[in-house]
């Protein structure tokens, strides 16, 4: 196991929290209660749905360093319009957030890239990320995440994170109480279907693995995940069962999700489950506001780039303007339901 060190953020605004961006190996050892995942037979219905300009309307562009050191400069909204790096398409109506993939950038310089934030936070709900392409290359942590104030107290909850040429999306939940909150492990498949990397979900700023389940289907992440034209991330964040994360392959969305009247209790088992029954979820999450990010090596995708199969170094990657095409979301939609 390893941690990476992060900034400490406890005394930052809300909009320079950042996520527990790192991957943990480890496999702490916790009993496992006796409980079922149980999902209420519930249709919820729509809150917010933000597609198109609704990102440069309602949410805001962060501009100030990146908490987690990685080689970026986070762009303003007119700055990022301008840049070509936030747009919207006409022909689909689709929001892209970009990484610069034409500056010329000096080894271990900075390069352009985006991060939002909604304006709105929650407390619970079903939320859902459609996205037809995510950014990838070495060097690239494109992350959606949720975070609430005063980091950890509020908990962090990482819906879609990775680095470099890593093949499967990696979840984490962090909290940050003293309210335990520890993740089941289910090895007959009952419960999820992703494998734990940790088990402890609390984090601080020198110890910040959280508790992570990686996901097995390598279409749930880089460029699997674009390769199969994308596709559909649902976390259900229920005070009283816990909190749950699916990833739906393009052909794989359920019916009532594309119809606006989804009931996760039909849906297949989850990629990640953390029960309320280890985790005490209201204590520990809440008021969060959701992001959506690309930074470019940074505490994680630096550290971890020697062992990705990467070329050269991560600080000589961020010079190569061609490596960044394709680092880019192309988002349908994101909604919250209730």
């Amino acid at each position: 196991m390893y941690t990476l060190s992060k900034l400490f953020l406890a005394a930052l605004s809300l909009t320079t929290l950042v996520g527990a961006h790192h991957q943990s190996r480890a496999h702490s050892r916790y009993r496992r209660n006796a409980g079922r995942r149980q999902f209420a037979d519930k249709t919820y219905q729509i809150q917010d749905f933000y597609q198109g300009e609704d990102f440069f309307n309602n949410w805001d562009f962060f501009t100030g360093p990146d908490p987690t050191s990685g080689n970026v400069n986070y762009q303003s909204k007119s700055n990022a319009q301008s840049k070509g790096l936030a747009y919207v398409n006409d022909c689909d109506n689709s929001t892209v957030l970009a990484v610069d993939s034409t500056s010329t950038v000096a080894p271990g310089g900075n390069r352009d890239s985006v991060r939002i934030t909604s304006q709105k936070s929650y407390s619970g709900g079903l939320f859902v990320i459609d996205a037809s392409n995510m950014p990838v290359g070495c060097s690239t942590w494109p992350s959606f995440w949720t975070v609430g104030p005063n980091w950890p107290s509020a908990g962090e909850i990482d819906i879609i994170e990775g680095v470099n040429n890593q093949a499967t999306n990696q979840m984490t939940l962090h909290s940050g109480t003293s309210q335990s909150c520890m993740i089941e492990k289910s090895n007959n498949n009952e419960l999820f279907t992703g494998q734990v990397l940790g088990t402890n979900c609390h984090s601080s700023a020198s110890a910040d693995a959280g508790c992570a389940v990686e996901d097995t289907d390598t279409r749930s992440f880089g460029y699997g995940f674009n390769n199969a034209e994308g596709g559909v991330f649902a976390l259900l964040w229920d005070n009283s069962s816990g909190m749950s994360v699916w990833h739906f392959a393009r052909s794989e969305i359920p019916a009532d999700l594309t119809a606006q009247t989804p009931n996760p209790s039909t849906w297949s088992t989850p990629a990640g489950f953390w029960s309320a029954q280890s985790c005490d979820i209201s204590a520990n999450f809440y008021d969060h506001q959701m992001v959506i990010d690309t930074t470019i090596c940074g505490n994680w995708a630096g550290s971890s780039y020697s062992s990705s199969g990467c070329p050269g170094t991560c600080s000589e990657m961020v010079a190569n303007a061609t490596n960044y095409v394709d680092a880019q979301w192309v988002i349908n939609y994101v909604a919250v339901y209730q």
